[in-house]
């Protein structure tokens, strides 16, 4: 985190195949072998492969990306996801600027084009780090200001203990829209997160309008950030809003219809 004093290491980052979704639905909706490579054949003055940085959430880490990175890897995107890190005098000496380091010393690793990927927490991150990225895809994003002003009140301890008093049942319940294994493997994964990263995110950010393409994603239902306001963050932005049927915050990651939205992020991308 405070790099400036470290010498750069490659983050840690998940690979594709760690995924909670049994493969089956990527058998049925995997395009036809070489579509991709076609496709370039076909357009030699095309840039190179967009390819994506996903950042997790608050109290997750790069595992949430499992589905979203098997449906990535199908269709010709190569993906790596970040695994956010305390600084090394602990998490409550954790800032939100630690992050964004964080974030941009990833981005700095990959060659060429890349889109940058994050849901919640995460997409706040890659907002703020859009002066890097060749694209942005925010799922249900905590917003910048001023719309964070419009977030449900919510008062944060300096170690928010999602992970050493995770219970299953507040996990069942926070993820309606999942499956039996999804659901448990998420209990198992959540992580302890800094109480000042949250203040800080939930107190309202600047973030100027990026001059990328953006796309943002929004569930049905969410009660952490409500659906209204990441609409109202994308007609501000005049980004691409694709709209799923999740019930939930982590449902496009984690819930049952993520490797289709997924599926639809891969396309928006493919245009880019």
């Amino acid at each position: 985190m405070p790099v400036g004093d470290r010498p750069r290491q490659r983050p840690p980052t998940a690979g594709a195949g760690q995924a909670v979704d049994d493969g089956r639905w990527l058998q049925r909706n995997r395009v036809p072998l070489g579509y991709a490579s076609a496709m370039h054949d076909n357009n030699d003055d095309r840039p190179g492969p967009m390819r994506a940085l996903l950042v997790h959430g608050a109290g997750g880490g790069a595992w949430e990306w499992g589905i979203w990175q098997q449906v990535f890897t199908a269709h010709g995107i190569a993906s790596e996801a970040i695994d956010l890190q305390p600084v090394g005098a602990g998490i409550t000496a954790t800032h939100l600027h630690d992050y964004v380091q964080q974030v941009r010393n990833a981005r700095a690793h990959i060659d060429g084009r890349c889109a940058l990927v994050g849901a919640s927490l995460g997409g706040l991150l890659a907002a703020l780090c859009a002066d890097a990225a060749d694209a942005l895809v925010l799922v249900n994003p905590l917003p910048p200001a001023p719309w964070a002003a419009q977030l449900p009140g919510r008062t944060w301890p300096d170690v928010v203990r999602w992970g050493r008093d995770a219970r299953l049942q507040s996990t069942l319940a926070s993820m309606p829209d999942a499956d039996a294994a999804s659901v448990m493997h998420a209990f198992r994964h959540w992580r302890d997160e800094s109480g000042a990263v949250l203040r800080e995110a939930h107190a309202g950010v600047v973030v100027e309008r990026p001059r990328c393409p953006v796309l943002c994603v929004v569930s049905a239902s969410d009660d952490d950030v409500p659906p209204a306001i990441t609409e109202a963050l994308a007609h501000e932005w005049q980004a691409s809003l694709q709209r799923t049927a999740c019930a939930s915050h982590v449902g496009p990651l984690l819930g049952r219809d993520a490797a289709s939205v997924a599926l639809d992020v891969t396309r928006w991308l493919s245009g880019r």
